[in-house]
């Protein structure tokens, strides 16, 4: 036998020697148990061979080993790295006939999304509280009070000279100058002193009583109850809004008046849109913007010393888009000498009436001037159509007489009269009401 083949030979037995001990190795290897990994192994969460698949909470990224025939996992969320030395066995020696039968995977829960986290709503601050608003009906009543010194100078005096008995030429005169002095006017001082006169001999009126039922009869007569008095602030048929002007000059209490009037609108169930147009008095637009805010109102203003009649329009087409009962606009206090601030009155206007009507221009005067608010009342008519007249500072004057003369002047309603410096100390102009408050 040649040396070659003997090598071969030997290589072969090499070969076979080989293989039968790695046989073996496997065969002892597959008859081994591990109890030490069966007791320290934790319930898996995570997947499992021959199980479903589960899926761990999103919000717990910590993910437990997972073990495949025993062995730990391999991987990011393995315990123990891919090359680290293996845990050392137990081996449990078991008859050649036994064959351990594979350990059945016990059933594994599956693990329900946690609820997803909601995050508490933000904290909103309170909104603030709007004011609570005196009804409307009835106010002049409860205002009362505030027309004495009105009432002490005509009511009292008239009542005391027409009481007296039989009245002479003298006592008639007396009666006259009251009622100049009331700021009556004197066409109207006439036109009742002869009512008067005649009536009292033609009833053969004698007592207290019956000289008050007479005089209140008269007065009431004079400021032509019989006038519309309503303020037009309801939406048309159209869907758009009533729009006012508030207009008068410096100083009579046209912001005021709109903030007062709004309140009115909203306790009568209305929507109100306010409009600044009053650019050239500092802080105008933010005293309109509070008195807007007390009821819920909002207001549209623009730059300082800007257009008014820009200011004017764009409150007209807002109030429009939002679907308001009302727009009030707040003019500027115009001086009635300066003709070039009443054209732009005027301008305002024309500017409001490409989107709408003007429903209601209401003339503010001041109740304390007498025949300058006349005057003014005069001019402003000659610019825009005067709708209503609204008299402030009814309570601060002796003159109540103005309210007879400024409807005489400009054959319109007044329609409110102001009484105090509250919020709700704007009244709604009723003849009646207010002749029993001259007269006490």
């Amino acid at each position: 036998m040649s040396t070659s083949s003997v090598i071969w030979i030997v290589v072969a037995v090499v070969a076979v020697l080989a293989v039968a001990l790695i046989v073996g190795v496997v065969l002892a290897r597959r008859r081994r148990i591990s109890l030490t990994d069966q007791e320290e192994t934790p319930k898996a969460t995570g997947y499992r061979a021959g199980s479903g698949i589960t899926f761990a909470p999103s919000e717990h990224p910590a993910v437990e080993r997972t073990e495949v025939d025993g062995q730990p996992g391999v991987g990011d969320d393995a315990a123990v790295p891919r090359d680290s030395v293996k845990r050392p066995l137990v081996d449990v020696a078991l008859p050649d006939a036994v064959v351990a039968e594979p350990k059945a995977p016990k059933p594994v829960e599956p693990v329900r999304p946690a609820e997803p986290e909601v995050a508490e709503p933000e904290p909103i601050e309170d909104e603030p509280a709007l004011d609570d608003i005196e009804p409307t009906a009835g106010r002049l009543e409860r205002l009362r009070g505030r027309l004495s010194r009105s009432r002490s100078t005509l009511g009292t005096g008239l009542l005391g000279l027409l009481g007296a008995g039989d009245l002479d030429e003298d006592s008639w005169t007396e009666v006259e100058d009251t009622l100049l002095l009331a700021d009556l006017g004197a066409a109207t001082t006439m036109e009742i002193v002869e009512k008067l006169r005649a009536e009292i001999v033609s009833r053969g009126v004698r007592s207290a009583d019956q000289v008050r039922a007479l005089l209140r009869e008269v007065l009431i007569e004079k400021l032509h109850p019989d006038l519309d008095r309503s303020v037009r602030a309801l939406p048309h048929a159209d869907g758009k809004p009533a729009v006012a002007l508030v207009v008068g000059v410096n100083g009579v209490g046209k912001t005021t008046t709109t903030g007062k009037l709004a309140r009115v609108l909203v306790a009568d169930g209305r929507t109100v849109l306010l409009g600044a147009a009053d650019t050239f008095r500092a802080a105008a637009a933010d005293q309109l913007q509070t008195w807007g805010s007390r009821v819920g109102a909002d207001t549209v203003r623009g730059p300082e010393n800007g257009d008014p009649a820009s200011v004017a329009f764009d409150s007209v087409k807002r109030g429009i888009d939002l679907g308001v009962d009302t727009v009030l606009i707040d003019t500027a206090g115009r001086l009635h000498t300066k003709t070039g601030l009443m054209d732009e009155l005027g301008k305002v206007k024309r500017v409001v009436e490409k989107l709408t009507v003007v429903d209601e221009v209401l003339l503010v005067l001041d109740a304390t001037t007498g025949q300058n608010g006349l005057t003014q009342a005069r001019v402003f008519a000659d610019v825009v159509a005067i709708t209503g007249i609204v008299l402030t500072k009814l309570d601060g004057t002796a003159k109540g007489g103005i309210v007879f003369q400024v409807q005489r002047e400009l054959g319109v309603p007044v329609k409110l009269v102001g009484l105090g410096e509250g919020a709700d100390d704007l009244a709604p102009f009723e003849p009646g009401a207010f002749v029993d408050a001259l007269l006490g």
